[in-house]
């Protein structure tokens, strides 16, 4: 019987692999790699998917296997929607995210002298925003190496 003949509150991780023919284990994967994904239990501890979960699960889905999204550039577009609060459907995905540019910050001369292992001074930039500007920044690297060279 088709799933959409039957409308329920909660679905069993069975029916939503049958739905969206995908295997259990790999629904159990995604719920591992992206937070977004969380379907609640039940007193014995089977997950409960809701619509908005299988909705979820569909656009996952539509991420890694249609657009071809790596797991990492999956998770970052998801948040990246979520933050600028768009809606998770495909029409999302071909309207580009507007974000406001960082502000261009100048880094201070350092005199010359003995070699630090110090992370580099730079102007309004916390040292720990900074190392996670750069950690993102060798992720979005590494994602664009791969659509290149796979």
């Amino acid at each position: 019987m088709p799933r959409e003949a039957i409308k329920k509150l909660y679905y069993s991780i069975g029916e939503v692999s049958d739905a969206t023919d995908l295997k259990q284990y790999v629904l159990r994967y995604w719920e591992s790699e992206f937070p977004q994904l969380s379907p609640a239990k039940n007193r014995a501890g089977n997950r409960t998917y809701r619509e908005k979960d299988i909705e979820l699960v569909n656009f996952i889905k539509t991420l890694l296997y249609e657009k071809k999204y790596t797991i990492e550039g999956a998770r970052q577009k998801l948040k990246e929607l979520q933050e600028h609060g768009r809606a998770l459907n495909i029409s999302s995905l071909e309207e580009p995210v507007v974000v406001a540019p960082e502000p261009v910050v100048e880094a201070k001369p350092v005199a010359p002298g003995p070699t630090s292992s110090a992370p580099p001074v730079v102007d309004g930039l916390d040292p720990a925003r900074y190392r996670t500007f750069l950690l993102n920044l060798k992720t979005e690297l590494k994602a664009l190496i791969e659509l290149i060279d796979p």
